[in-house]
């Protein structure tokens, strides 16, 4: 009697296998903080070609989500918290769109709040993720890049919110800011670049700029610095010749030609 085709996927150590395979291809989209940093320039770009109101900020709210759900992701967050996270950011996506067909700045000014939380969150676990990894890679210097850049966008809605909300100008002499400036003068001020053609106008302004310029020099120079410095490219090459040769031993095969040493 012939067996049957899906006997094989009844067999326990087959399907062990195709598990542990599953496995191995997750753990390797987990710290893609390259992607990460991919969407948040991605994020950037649009922020600055995009104005923070009507159907601009529905594709602002988009990316900012995506960014979130996938920095959640490759910095190993609990699956309910990245459900959770999904769920918000398609919330804030309705309630942008709500805004912009409306007109009633109310939506916008509540998705934009969520987003500003759920983004600080989602580079909160990436941050942790990077402080706690055992060893300094490519990926944990990616990680804490994408936090650094962040910071820019983050304060960027803070100040185009109370730009929204107060009753005067934010900006000394520009009564009519873009959402470009407010994204200008945010990674000038991260930055301590400050060239100095946009200035808060008062409170809470200033103090909310103040905050920028501490974080992201702190930011700066403790950690991205101190990562750097830990950053030894060569090791991980070794370690991955290392378990090429430990398989190759445990298999009886023989070592990959150039993980060979070298004759003497």
């Amino acid at each position: 009697m012939l067996p049957c085709p899906n006997e094989a996927w009844m067999d326990p150590a087959r399907r062990e296998r195709r598990r542990e395979t599953w496995v191995k291809r997750a753990e390797r989209t987990r710290d893609a903080f390259g992607l990460v940093l991919a969407s948040v320039l991605l994020t950037y770009v649009l922020a600055s070609l995009l104005a923070n109101r009507s159907w601009g900020a529905v594709v602002l709210c988009l990316a900012t989500s995506a960014t979130s759900v996938i920095a959640l992701t490759s910095a190993h967050a609990r699956p309910r918290l990245v459900r959770t996270a999904l769920y918000l950011a398609c919330a804030t996506i309705l309630l942008a769109a709500i805004g912009a067909a409306s007109g009633d700045k109310l939506w916008l000014n509540v998705a934009t709040v969520v987003q500003v939380a759920l983004l600080a969150v989602a580079m909160g676990a990436v941050l942790r993720r990077v402080v706690l990894a055992d060893r300094v890679g490519s990926r944990t210097i990616l990680g804490a890049l994408s936090v650094y850049a962040v910071l820019g966008i983050l304060f960027t809605f803070v100040y185009g919110f109370v730009e929204r909300v107060q009753s005067g100008a934010f900006f000394e002499g520009h009564p009519h800011p873009a959402g470009s400036d407010f994204l200008f003068f945010s990674y000038t001020t991260l930055t301590t670049t400050g060239y100095g053609n946009l200035v808060p106008g008062g409170q809470p302004g200033r103090m909310i700029a103040g905050l920028e310029m501490m974080l992201g020099q702190i930011f700066l120079v403790t950690l991205v610095a101190g990562l750097v410095s830990l950053w030894r490219p060569g090791e991980g090459i070794k370690r991955r010749q290392e378990a090429r040769r430990e398989r190759s031993a445990g298999s009886g095969e023989a070592p990959p030609a150039g993980d060979a040493p070298a004759p003497t």
